[in-house]
């Protein structure tokens, strides 16, 4: 139950995230790091500034804990979008439309499971809206 769920939020969050180019350019947030009111997650809690798997982080931290968490490479590239939606606030209703891509193009779309982690404590799912090929996700893999 809860995979199929995951797998048809995925498929509704594909679809939606089409109608971003908007969003875009209203926000320039290409390099690191972008203008207030986004701050370095490491700078709100207890994290490293280079997350393996999601870049350097910065977020709006009036939108915790769901985000959404600007994910740079090293060279203050932009490469993805990550939202953090606590497991317990999940309906079975709960639709994913209108999630925000800062960077516009969205090429794939990762779920992942966490345990919970700083600023998170509860367990929780990162949807990952990247805007790089699959094959350059290894620019934030260490």
């Amino acid at each position: 139950m809860k995979r199929s769920f995951l797998t048809a939020a995925a498929a509704a969050l594909a679809l939606s995230v089409g109608s971003v180019g908007a969003y875009a350019a209203q926000t320039s947030v290409e390099q690191a790091p972008p203008a207030a009111p986004y701050k370095a997650v490491s700078s709100l809690v207890k994290l490293p500034d280079f997350i393996p798997g999601l870049g350097q982080l910065f977020v709006d931290p009036s939108t915790l804990p769901a985000g959404p968490f600007l994910g740079y490479d090293h060279h203050g590239k932009l490469v993805s979008t990550t939202y953090m939606i606590p497991i317990a606030q999940m309906k079975p209703d709960m639709h994913f439309q209108d999630l925000k891509a800062p960077a516009g193009h969205v090429d794939h779309v990762d779920i992942q499971y966490n345990a919970g982690h700083p600023g998170v404590a509860e367990p929780h799912i990162h949807i990952i809206l990247w805007n790089v090929p699959a094959a350059q996700e290894a620019s934030v893999a260490k």
